[in-house]
């Protein structure tokens, strides 16, 4: 989709949702008649694009959803963490505001979301009355696409708000106000819809549509059936305010894992994916490969012009110079105690969390330095010195944002598979991901993966902790915990991690008061020493670096606030934003946030 140009399909008539105040020009029937758009596959690829465009624009995805959600838990943070009350921080520390000046706009993710599905709507029902999808594999396969689309828009929408309006049909005069629905209700539709557009999509690679991750394959069909079972089977904060699984019986705990081994299970026996080497699997997202088949199953498309994804989860560069033309990065970052929770040898802590940014200087000159404190770290998946192309874009850098990948299946297969058969079925999956983690180690993998079996419990803690090993800066944690109902227990645990580490105590104990480090010989690497357990200060002064710093949270001064602003208020009071003040006044009086902890 990067290739072409992102259009908006049109039909007599049809307007975007209410909220966004807009109307499209509508061309003469007789040029674009929706019973010719949706009988027509290469016209209706159009209403592929135009739900893309939802994705893409200036508040949704961009430049709110994806900087602003799943963030302050405990393996990712806002980097300018503060307990005080400002727009930004009070998105990330659990403490939301209806006027919200960052979200409290008729334009932004709600607003776009809704614009998404609306045109996801109109031509699902399009193509159901005009598309012979019985006869046209093409049309079927378009069809299939919009229908997990519109998934995406629904799963993202119950993560950020919980409870919504369930619109599953164009907007009518007699439903253009709705209240919140329970999300079970759309849950279960959903369910139901990728079921049936997994029945219409190819696997990847089997057409020249999917041989690209920029579009919706079966494979991402089903991962994302998967992924919606889940979080319908787990935990969540409901209308009447309390954290707790559904009542529904149709979404039970048992039936919902069933739906998640299964189709997880068909994705890894299909063949069509694979494990790629950790770090390689990052420098093809960054480099824009885009070829399907391999690890990356979806990504969301931004246009060169279009994205923050290193703008905002990226490794910092200070200033602009030969990589991009942007000094931006760093506003999200690992939670410090990341950097220590990975065993020695996993190869996923060094591509995860980066503890240096760039100081390009002017032109060529310039390289890496470390930041000005451990409480300022950042999601190495996501470099612009990792890229095929210099960034010039001030605003926006371009890079996909991958939605899924492959592991998260084979690890959402261990987890189903151990709930419903036990550890020692779901053993080979962890495996998978464990052999990554260390290549050449087998003996390390082997004793535990003996512990790891021990019990289902067991077995459920090693998923837990696996899970945020794996997927540090792809914002699945915060999701996961609250699906889990650890949400509490997790931040608890960060919080108290954070002051152990910050002070020395507990494991942390012997961890050297300072890092030590020089510029590598190719003018650019910053090398480091202090970073890991069994490290010492004696060391580090002997080894006779050129340059060494205190290494704590507040490089000076009190960093209490630090932990204090993970969570201002009960994260499970306020598991999701308020639906903002724009849309509750615009609502007819239907829409309010009763019972969340404003």
């Amino acid at each position: 989709m990067k290739k072409i140009i992102y259009i908006l399909f049109v039909i007599a008539g049809i307007t975007t949702l209410n909220s966004c105040k807009k109307t499209l020009e509508a061309p003469t029937k007789s040029s674009l008649d929706e019973s010719v758009i949706f009988s027509t596959p290469g016209l209706a690829e159009g209403a592929v694009a135009g739900i893309i465009q939802s994705f893409g624009e200036t508040n949704s995805y961009r430049g709110r959803f994806l900087v602003f959600y799943g963030i302050n838990n405990d393996t990712e943070v806002n980097n300018g963490l503060k307990a005080t009350a400002d727009d930004k921080s009070r998105l990330s520390n659990y403490n939301a505001n209806v006027n919200n000046g960052q979200m409290n706009t008729d334009n932004n993710a709600w607003a776009k979301f809704y614009e998404g599905i609306e045109r996801a709507n109109l031509a699902i029902r399009g193509i159901r009355t005009y598309g012979n999808i019985s006869s046209s594999p093409q049309m079927a396969q378009i069809l299939g696409e919009i229908l997990t689309l519109r998934a995406v828009l629904y799963n993202d929408l119950i993560k950020g708000w919980g409870d919504v309006p369930a619109r599953f049909e164009p907007i009518t005069t007699a439903t253009t106000y709705l209240a919140r629905n329970d999300r079970d209700v759309i849950y279960k539709q959903l369910l139901k819809d990728l079921d049936e557009a997994a029945g219409y999509l190819p696997w990847p690679n089997e057409n020249a549509t999917t041989a690209k991750v920029e579009r919706v394959s079966k494979a991402f069909a089903k991962g994302l059936r998967a992924r919606l079972a889940l979080a319908a089977g787990g935990y969540a904060q409901r209308l009447d305010g309390t954290v707790r699984l559904s009542t529904d019986a149709e979404l039970s705990k048992d039936k919902m894992y069933a739906i998640a081994k299964k189709e997880c299970v068909d994705i890894i026996n299909s063949g069509k994916l694979r494990l790629l080497g950790f770090e390689e699997v990052f420098r093809k997202l960054n480099e824009e490969a885009g070829a399907a088949g391999l690890e990356s199953i979806w990504e969301i498309p931004f246009s060169e012009g279009r994205g923050r994804v290193i703008f905002d989860l990226g490794v910092k560069h200070l200033k602009t110079d030969k990589y991009t033309g942007q000094n931006k990065g760093g506003t999200n970052g690992p939670n410090p105690i990341m950097l220590y929770e990975y065993e020695t040898g996993d190869v996923r802590r060094d591509v995860t969390v980066v503890p240096y940014e760039w100081d390009g200087g002017t032109g060529d000159t310039g390289g890496y330095q470390v930041p000005s404190s451990l409480g300022r770290l950042y999601f190495g998946k996501y470099r612009y010195e990792w890229m095929k192309r210099r960034v010039t874009s001030t605003n926006d850098d371009g890079l996909n944002w991958m939605y899924m990948r492959y592991a998260d299946v084979v690890l959402m297969a261990a987890e189903a598979i151990n709930e419903l058969d036990g550890p020692a079925a779901a053993a080979p999956y962890l495996k998978m991901i464990r052999d990554r983690a260390f290549p050449g180690n087998a003996a390390k993998v082997t004793s535990f993966m003996a512990s790891a079996t021990a019990s289902k419990q067991t077995f459920f803690d090693a998923i837990v902790n696996e899970r945020a090993l794996e997927f540090t800066g792809e914002m699945l944690r915060k999701g996961d915990l609250i699906r889990w109902n650890l949400l509490n227990t997790k931040i608890a645990e960060a919080k108290t991690k954070l002051q152990q580490l910050e002070n020395r105590q507990g494991k942390y104990a012997a961890l050297p008061l300072k890092i030590y480090y020089r510029t590598a010989a190719n003018g650019e690497t910053v090398e480091i020493y202090g970073l890991n357990f069994g490290d010492t200060d004696a060391q580090g002064v002997a080894l006779g670096y050129t340059a060494n710093k205190a290494w704590t949270m507040a490089a000076t001064g009190d960093a209490s606030t630090y932990w204090d602003a993970l969570a201002v208020k009960d994260p499970n009071a306020q598991q999701v934003w308020p639906i903002w003040q724009v849309f509750l006044d615009s609502s007819n009086g239907l829409l309010n946030n009763k019972n969340l902890n404003l």
